[in-house]
């Protein structure tokens, strides 16, 4: 089996299956992933809404505002995602260092390394990747605990967040002359990898027993 393999599986199995973004995470291409990418470390994505809808609401609805924003005011809007005192500092400081070194966020979504993003104060390898692909669009994909959970559930286990990254896209990319056939269109990677790593969180989420992951509906070996 290859990442290929588990692409095809999933789709046929009908995921994604909510009606959402085209590129799965809510707001894909605005500043509002940056926001996301923050606030859902450690906590439920239904959560992060109630923070971005408080920040929004009260009118900090860009990087500029939020980087001009108190900390306390910032803690007590996103107070729902947890950890908000610390979450309030990485934010802030995050949105600051893109419009110092970028001036904008077009500018920062053209112009940003994943390198950079790893020297920002509280982004790891995953919300730096999320921040990549479904912010800035670029041709990055996301693995998470799902995607581990997945994989281990196949007998796969991976050294690192890399490791596992590396096999995922290495399936895809082996078999992109294939792709435009499975889609009924010409597709981007990035939209691949967005929507790929859709299917794996919904299914897991829909088919999990505690953190292991019933897989047998997928056919594979």
């Amino acid at each position: 089996m290859n990442s290929f393999d588990l692409l095809l599986a999933l789709k046929t199995s009908g995921y994604l299956k909510t009606d959402r973004d085209m590129l799965w995470w809510p707001r894909s291409g605005t500043f509002w992933v940056i926001v996301g990418a923050v606030l859902t470390q450690q906590t439920k994505w239904e959560k992060v809404e109630q923070s971005m809808h408080n920040l929004q609401t009260a009118g900090l609805d860009s990087l500029a505002l939020i980087a001009e924003s108190s900390l306390d005011t910032l803690s007590m809007l996103i107070k729902p995602s947890g950890f908000y005192n610390t979450k309030a500092k990485n934010l802030k400081s995050l949105c600051s260092n893109i419009l110092v070194t970028f001036g904008s966020f077009e500018e920062f979504c053209e112009d940003v390394s994943r390198d950079w993003l790893l020297e920002q104060k509280g982004i790891g390898p995953e919300s730096a990747d999320s921040i990549l692909c479904y912010a800035c669009c670029q041709e990055v994909m996301v693995v998470d605990a799902y995607t581990s959970r997945l994989m281990e559930s196949f007998g796969y286990q991976f050294e690192s967040y890399d490791t596992l990254q590396e096999w995922m896209i290495e399936g895809i990319v082996i078999n992109q002359k294939h792709l435009a056939s499975v889609y009924h269109k010409e597709i981007s990677l990035n939209e691949v990898y967005a929507r790929f790593h859709g299917k794996i969180v919904e299914f897991c989420k829909e088919n999990s027993q505690g953190k292991k992951v019933k897989s047998e509906s997928l056919g594979l070996m």
